[in-house]
């Protein structure tokens, strides 16, 4: 078990942030605390902040214990007692610790002279994993730091303090328990030199916030409540701080690089296009497709993020701008996250193109699975300039990719993809390609400003006209499980006017899920006790489906990924040509399928997607003319978060209202995935969820100091800061690969 003792004699006063904590802590210990926690310099050791603060005379309530994770607990020894092992030589040692109220029981093997130190009265802190043995709660082979002799029960004002003062609960492993990393804290306290303050002093003082030093010294070493939280108060600020001058100073790079402006020519591609349209685009793509235009006619790149519900027509406003590219001379490419997307879209923008103008701009598919002659054929076509508009996926990514003339990059759900995809798409452009990043799951506002915060945002709310509107509704199997066959009963009602279905299950064969909402959706679902059962399956719900006499006589199919690219994109073409009735699918069809007849969406086990998710696959329905219809089937019990999360979705067609709903019913859990923040993740104090306006006020501030001081040239603190946090992300992404 690592510990700090036995590590270097390290003058006060002489480390810096920069430093190898291994320096401090000794080679061992420091090796123990990268595995443990990825701390490898003074800097990541001191953002190792506590999770909470406990007293010693303040027990922890035992009641309230989670089994089956690991926890640390200040509790009193209450009997101690020792017995015989029966299978085996030896004994066991069982130490009973309690809050008052319950009882948990410590359970050593073979290690009698622990009784000399858990004595009845002692207290302390405990850490380990909580187990259920034969009822009773118990922690085996515990780690326990106890108390020091000083009484609790003297009265003196040093009893009361000492009794009072906060004791910082750090996150912990089964390596390294919190009072050791305290211990460590300590040793890197003690050696720390001056260190400057990222937030000028005038920012500072204008909050009223303590400095860097003295925050660090009292988040990690508090001798009252009020010490911690000021303290907080300040880091939390900084935090805001710091990360929002990296996004602002990132918006001013890409926006100091050069670009080829893309003006449309009078009579190009992109008139003829809106001279060809059936239909009026609405206000919000009409302002949308402004903004974006006057982002193309400058000649510095556009990195613009667009944000629409679902239906609302990014696809073709992105169109428009792809069009505008192409009369300057210039290619397109369209990042999408699957196959199924990209073939869908190639045969969606062929079709609004109409022949002509699809004959004049050679839209090309490229996609990893394409046949080694269609691959060879499509990547001479983008290095000669030929195709001016490129769909494909990942497989665009790859460097046998090359583009004659690359002047605009589409990236079509940009949660599916992380920065650094989007960055390797870009360097294919001679010069700095125009970027335009679409999204269909609404961002909140304070999730836009710190993961997108370098990209201008546009929003697109407004739905075409003659939309039919869609109805959802929430199945609970829990409470009525004889409501199974009215489901398939509904859908044979939809079919027998004419319309489509989809039904969607989480597995594609028969699979028993976690208790918790393992393989949940994208915007992962937390635990909340749902019981484990046999998921619904695409391979068995379709043999049900097929052998359902209510169904009899429909043509039901399966989509999923373990298809080939040409079985799932026939499969699609035959469903939206109306050869098939039903589609049984995994989330493949999440994003952008696009047939208007299909009006009916089943989601099986609704509890294991998440809240945009759901949202996504309600909005393959009700596109046309006809309504739509959602029924979300779930075995979720009532007042559980995975039916928080279901019921939300059944209560309003608002993606914006649910994007918001989805982040509090999420609280403090990863709002900021890796993939979506593209290594930005690493929030520490912060949470969105709360901080909304904090992270609001720190880039006003943010942006004052460098429009003042643009190279930051009078702030070499803040100057470290951001280098330490690319350094932070670096090797973030670096473990991560």
């Amino acid at each position: 078990m690592a510990s700090a003792p036995g590590a270097p004699a390290v003058p006060a006063g002489s480390v810096t942030l920069d430093q190898k904590v291994s320096s401090v802590v000794g080679g061992r210990t420091a090796a123990a605390l990268q595995k443990a926690f990825g701390i490898v310099t003074v800097a990541d050791m001191l953002a190792h902040y506590p999770r909470r603060y406990a007293r010693r005379g303040e027990l922890t309530a035992l009641g309230e214990l989670p089994v089956n994770e690991t926890v640390t607990i200040v509790a009193e020894v209450r009997r101690v007692s020792e017995r015989s092992m029966k299978a085996k030589r030896g004994s066991i040692l069982e130490v009973s610790i309690s809050d008052g109220h319950g009882i948990l029981t410590l359970t050593f093997f073979n290690q009698s002279w622990r009784a000399r130190e858990l004595v009845p009265g002692a207290r302390g802190i405990f850490a380990g994993k909580v187990s259920d043995y034969r009822g009773a709660l118990q922690l085996a082979h515990p780690d326990y730091e106890l108390f020091d002799d000083l009484a609790l029960d003297t009265g003196s004002a040093s009893a009361k303090k000492w009794a009072e003062m906060p004791i910082p609960i750090y996150p912990a492993s089964g390596s390294m328990a919190s009072w050791q990393v305290q211990k460590c804290m300590g040793l890197v306290l003690d050696a720390l030199g001056w260190v400057g303050d990222p937030v000028p002093s005038a920012v500072r003082a204008e909050r009223g916030l303590m400095d860097f030093s003295a925050a660090l010294e009292l988040v990690h070493r508090p001798q009252k409540d009020s010490d911690w939280k000021r303290a907080r108060d300040a880091l939390r600020y900084q935090e805001a701080f710091v990360l929002q001058m990296a996004l602002l100073e990132q918006r001013r790079a890409a926006h100091a690089l050069k670009a080829t402006p893309r003006v449309p020519k009078p009579g190009g591609y992109l008139d003829r296009f809106d001279r060809a349209l059936a239909f009026e685009l609405t206000g919000d793509q009409q302002l949308v497709g402004s903004e974006i235009s006057a982002d193309l006619a400058r000649d510095e790149p556009m990195n613009r993020l667009v944000q629409g519900e679902v239906g609302s027509g990014k696809t073709l406003v992105a169109l428009r701008a792809m069009l505008a590219v192409a009369d300057s001379g210039g290619q397109s490419a369209l990042l999408a996250p699957t196959e199924v997307l990209a073939a869908q879209h190639l045969r969606s923008l062929v079709r609004v193109l109409g022949p002509d103008l699809a004959a004049e701009l050679v839209p090309t598919l490229h996609t990893g699975q394409l046949p080694v002659a269609a691959k060879r054929k499509a990547l001479l076509r983008m290095v000669s300039g030929q195709a001016q508009i490129v769909i494909g996926t990942h497989a665009l990514l790859s460097d046998t990719v090359q583009f004659y003339d690359l002047g605009l990059v589409v990236v079509d759900e940009q949660h599916r993809f992380g920065v650094e995809q989007r960055e390797t798409l870009r360097k294919k452009g001679a010069q700095p390609p125009h970027v335009l990043v679409l999204t269909a799951t609404p961002i909140p506002r304070t999730v836009a400003m710190t993961v997108f915060g370098d990209l201008d945002i546009s929003t697109i709310a407004e739905l075409p006209a003659g939309r039919q509107g869609i109805s959802s509704f929430v199945v609970p199997l829990a409470e009525k499980p004889g409501w199974v066959g009215r489901i398939w009963e509904r859908t044979a009602e939809e079919l027998a006017q004419g319309r489509q279905a989809f039904v969607v299950c989480p597995a594609i064969e028969p699979t028993v899920a976690e208790p918790a909402d393992a393989g949940g959706g994208s915007d992962g679902p937390d635990d909340d006790g749902t019981p484990a059962r046999p998921l619904s399956a695409v391979s068995t719900v379709l043999a049900e489906l097929r052998a359902n006499p209510q169904l009899a006589g429909r043509r039901i199919e399966p989509l999923h990924g373990r298809m080939t690219s040409d079985e799932k994109d026939q499969a699609m073409q035959a469903f939206a040509a109306g050869e098939i009735d039903v589609l049984v699918a995994t989330t493949v069809i999440e994003v952008g399928v696009d047939v208007p007849n299909a009006s009916t969406m089943v989601v099986l086990d609704a509890e294991r997607f998440g809240v945009s998710q759901l949202h996504q696959l309600r909005g393959r329905v009700g596109r046309g003319s006809v309504p739509g219809l959602c029924l979300l089937v779930t075995h979720a019990e009532p007042e559980t978060l995975a039916r928080e999360r279901v019921d939300a979705v059944a209560s309003t067609l608002d993606g914006f209202e649910l994007a918001q709903i989805d982040l509090e019913l999420r609280r403090e859990g990863n709002v900021l995935g890796s993939n979506q923040s593209g290594g930005r993740s690493s929030l520490r104090l912060l949470t969105v969820v709360s901080d909304g306006d904090l992270i609001g006020e720190a880039r006003q501030a943010a942006a004052e100091v460098l429009e003042a001081d643009p190279g930051l040239a009078g702030h070499p603190e803040l100057r470290d800061a951001l280098a330490r946090r690319l350094d932070e992300n670096d090797r973030a992404f670096l473990e991560k690969s």
